[in-house]
């Protein structure tokens, strides 16, 4: 069973109490209504995809149900580390 910490309850709990919330760190554009089409749509589909490590928002749906970020090996699937929602990039 894969164990998550969660930042904010300082538990770890199972992963099925988690959900996965996309990458993290991505900032929204200012004036979107200013972008192009394309771009609006890079903005909102495309995303990087690295082998190893990763930076990722979840969410404690079955707990706090507070978005986190999170550092995640995509390899071997292992935690490295989970802190709350707008601290820096760790």
């Amino acid at each position: 069973m894969l164990l998550v910490h969660c930042p904010y309850c300082e538990e770890k709990r199972a992963e099925i109490e988690f959900a996965y919330a996309g990458e993290a760190h991505i900032a929204r554009p200012l004036d979107p209504a200013a972008m192009s089409d394309e771009d609006w749509a890079r903005y909102l589909f495309i995303r990087s995809n690295p082998r190893g490590r990763h930076h990722e928002r979840w969410r404690h749906i079955h707990g706090c149900g507070r978005f986190f970020n999170a550092v995640r090996d995509t390899v071997t699937d292992k935690f490295e580390v989970t802190y709350k929602a707008g601290e820096p990039r760790r």
